[in-house]
């Protein structure tokens, strides 16, 4: 399209500098899916008291993401990349360092507000070197990058645990945070030349309404929003948190054979990232049965496996809910191309947030009511997981009740922009 960005060369290697920025914050966000048994001996916790970190964690992710979006907005990603890098590396570090309960928690809390400003960072910047036709296709890349973390935290964090211990196992692997602030400072750049954005006025508290408000009245924001909270949550408290207990205390596997399962997730999502992307970037009509089927076989194979008669699950089954989890990340990354189209590029970072933030709420509020059902009913994971089911129904029912709207307004739009084009003086 006239005035799209032109990609080559240089794009690809400025948003691979914003992406290794994401990848570490990814490997410290997931860091605690590993070493969640390990953190419960370490500071002497239950079931609750151990949820609460990753529930913190997200709640600080959840509720910075209108005002990343709105500093991406206005300050541009290389500034608040950078930023975010240096919290969570300052709070990856202080993980490794804590004395105590209370200090680990604000040391997630602080990791929690610099992941926060990475991935709305990453979106604007494809949207900026790159042009729109590959944005499903940037943005599913960008995901796939982000599991990527998740595989070297599963794979490298577990056996240094067990290797070097607490302490340097953490504090070692924040060194890579470093690294990625030195190569954006270097590196990055917010936008090639020639595609400077419009500068926003600065208007305050106004400005930051205005912003906020006109991208909710979009219904593509909003049913962005509930694409991503009803399809990211079930694959996040599994690798997040509860995916390894759950497996060796319940299924009976050892650490080693359950590290393989949340791989298995992580392969799974890679793979998946890279057929949505391109079918998405081809056929947009796709984009709501793909994350609705996603929700579904998510659904189904969470149940069977829960009401599965016997001591365990088989293997096959586990293998299967595995693999299928694999595709929540690829059906939440559908809600940016809900958000994407339905805001002009000056509030795209406004909208990114507003849509980013679904999934985490329903990560946080999935975490903290597995946490207290697992205490309640004495560690029982069937009543536990249950809650997953409350939150994928009422995200289903937001979904379909907004998909015939913002199919009408797409609609419109996509008339108008031909009729516009073709008017166009010579």
């Amino acid at each position: 399209m006239p005035g799209d960005p032109p990609g080559g060369r240089r794009a690809v290697a400025v948003w691979c500098t914003g992406v290794a920025v994401y990848f570490v914050a990814v490997i410290f966000r997931t860091s605690l899916g590993v070493a969640g048994l390990d953190a419960a001996d370490r500071f002497d916790v239950n079931a609750s008291a151990l949820s609460t970190f990753s529930i913190l964690q997200l709640l600080v992710y959840a509720g910075m993401q209108i005002p990343v979006g709105l500093l991406v907005d206005r300050l541009g990603t290389k500034k608040v990349l950078a930023i975010g890098a240096v919290l969570f590396t300052a709070g990856q570090l202080g993980f490794a360092l804590s004395p105590s309960y209370g200090t680990a928690l604000a040391s997630r809390a602080l990791l929690g507000c610099g992941d926060a400003m990475t991935f709305i960072s990453v979106l604007r910047l494809g949207s900026r070197w790159f042009p729109a036709r590959r944005g499903p296709l940037i943005a599913q890349l960008a995901g796939l990058v982000g599991m990527a973390g998740n595989l070297v935290s599963t794979l490298a964090l577990a056996p240094l645990l067990d290797g070097i211990g607490w302490t340097a196992a953490f504090a070692g692997s924040a060194v890579a945070g470093v690294v990625v602030l030195v190569l954006l400072l270097l590196f990055l750049k917010d936008h090639p030349e020639g595609h400077d954005p419009e500068p926003a006025p600065h208007l305050g508290a106004a400005y930051v309404r205005r912003q906020i408000a006109a991208s909710w009245r979009e219904p593509g924001t909003r049913l962005g929003l509930w694409v991503h909270f009803t399809s990211q949550f079930p694959a996040m408290i599994f690798l997040l948190l509860w995916g390894l207990p759950f497996l060796v205390e319940t299924q009976g596997l050892s650490r080693g054979s359950a590290g393989a399962l949340l791989t298995l997730v992580v392969l799974s999502n890679m793979a998946v990232g890279l057929v949505y992307g391109q079918i998405v970037a081809r056929h947009h009509g796709a984009r709501l049965p793909l994350a609705l089927g996603t929700v579904g076989a998510t659904a189904v194979l969470w149940a069977v496996t829960l009401v599965w008669p016997g001591a365990h699950a088989p293997l096959w089954l586990l293998i299967t809910l595995c693999a299928v989890l694999g595709a929540c990340g690829p059906a939440s990354m559908i809600g940016f191309d809900f958000s994407r189209p339905a805001n002009p590029p000056e509030r795209q970072g406004t909208a990114s947030g507003i849509t980013n933030m679904g999934g985490f709420v329903a990560s946080m509020t999935t975490l903290f009511a597995v946490g207290m059902l697992l205490d309640a009913s004495g560690g029982n994971y069937g009543i536990a997981f249950s809650a997953v089911f409350v939150l994928q129904a009422l995200g289903v029912s937001q979904m379909l009740r907004l998909r015939g709207r913002v199919a009408r307004i797409e609609r419109e739009r996509l008339v108008a922009s031909r009729v516009s084009s073709v008017h166009v003086p010579v």
